[in-house]
């Protein structure tokens, strides 16, 4: 039964949806002062694809290891060059993150490394046997077990499934978040930390405004409506986030954020939130009651 007074909203090719009054309000004010992300100048990307983590993802402990087994000190400098830290989705808190001491063998296929000059990150890569490494797609049979290469990609052997053209972007201060979740988080990361392809992240102009609002009860409003998985989890992929309406802010706003991102102001963040909408206290209190 639809409740009383519910709206129907067809004004838009997208599916249609009801609306109650207060969320038919919601809506005209986030259109009134919001920018699709998409145009904003950021960059939002996935993470890294391996194909096989647990070959590319290594402990500290193994990255000394193979860090140990260089011959040179340039070849120790050069190989821990490319063993980079990363972020998993489970890692990631609100404004931040816990790093699971993990790092990621960064073997992209758009820096054409050649395995050559890193004979000790080849030397234990191959101790997984190059048929399971192998871009190939191809399925073989070793000492009576069966082995699945990695799915079929011109990339080679030891380098990660994915290009990663955007490698560095990685390098820039960025939000990364959890790609599935029942749980919104958004973390602030400015060390060059990887992220996993269970993780998205943006990077780009008012970064830390940004990582304020989509943390906020109104961040979680604009994201209500992600697709989702069959088990109910939020599906926060790119496409989700780049439809979604925040306003653009001049530099005097932008450096009040700042500082309440610097000092975790969150109840004040909250508040400016708002204010950048300019919300009612009922129209706050339906968004408190029902989606944070």
């Amino acid at each position: 039964m639809l409740r009383q007074h519910s709206l129907c909203d067809f004004s838009t090719s997208e599916s249609w949806v009801i609306l109650s009054p207060i969320e038919q309000s919601i809506k005209r004010k986030i259109e009134a002062v919001g920018t699709p992300l998409k145009d904003w100048d950021i960059n939002i990307y996935r993470g890294v694809l391996t194909g096989c983590n647990e070959a590319f993802i290594i402990t500290t402990e193994k990255r000394n290891e193979i860090l140990a087994n260089c011959q040179t000190e340039e070849e120790r400098e050069r190989t821990g060059n490319i063993i980079r830290p990363i972020i998993r989705g489970r890692d990631i808190k609100r404004y931040g993150y816990e790093w699971a001491d993990l790092w990621l063998i960064a073997t992209f296929p758009s820096r054409h490394y050649d395995i050559e000059e890193y004979p000790a990150v080849k030397t234990y890569l191959l101790s997984f046997g190059i048929e399971r490494l192998e871009q190939t797609g191809k399925k073989y049979v070793i000492n009576g077990e069966e082995v699945k290469a990695r799915k079929k990609t011109n990339n080679k052997w030891f380098e990660t499934q994915d290009s990663i053209n955007y490698w560095q972007d990685f390098l820039k201060p960025k939000i990364i978040w959890k790609r599935v979740g029942s749980i919104l988080r958004f973390g602030y990361n400015d060390n060059g930390a990887l992220g996993l392809d269970s993780t998205c992240f943006a990077t780009g102009k008012q970064i830390e405004y940004l990582c304020c609002v989509l943390n906020s009860p109104m961040g979680h409003y604009l994201l209500k409506d992600s697709p989702k998985t069959g088990t109910g989890d939020l599906l926060i992929s790119v496409q989700a986030v780049e439809p979604i309406k925040v306003p653009l802010i001049n530099e005097e706003e932008n450096s009040k954020f700042k500082n309440l991102f610097k000092t975790h102001q969150e109840n004040e963040i909250n508040r400016e939130v708002y204010e950048l909408y300019n919300l009612s206290e009922e129209e706050i209190k339906f968004i408190m009651d029902n989606y944070y």
